[in-house]
């Protein structure tokens, strides 16, 4: 079943680990021995979280003589965060409309 950038964005950030790696690859590259130092989790699952990443386009690696360094490709997270401002102006606007109505009702009780 084919699945859109966008799932597989957000099913990419659901998890912390996957949301903490990427918040250390905004500081630059980093391999796998890097990425794993401060999880209480094996390499062999860092590497299975880097590669649900890397299928979401967040991650790219690259080949550094015997290492493979990830980074961070921000592309992704830009389409996600355009899709998201889309709907915090709809429920801004609509808490405006609620502050408003409040507002006139209110008043309402005010003047009666």
């Amino acid at each position: 079943m084919p699945t859109d950038q966008l799932s597989r964005t957000f099913a990419a950030l659901a998890d912390p680990t996957r949301r903490a790696i990427l918040a250390r690859l905004r500081d630059g590259e980093a391999t796998v021995n890097e990425l794993a130092e401060p999880f209480p989790i094996t390499l062999q699952a860092i590497s299975k979280h880097l590669k649900v990443l890397e299928q979401a386009g967040l991650v790219s690696r690259s080949r550094t003589a015997q290492q493979r360094p990830a980074r961070l490709r921000a592309g992704p997270l830009a389409d996600a965060a355009d899709w998201l401002t889309f709907y915090r102006r709809f429920f801004e606007g609509s808490l405006d409309r609620l502050d408003e109505h409040l507002r006139t009702m209110q008043k309402g009780n005010a003047d009666g």
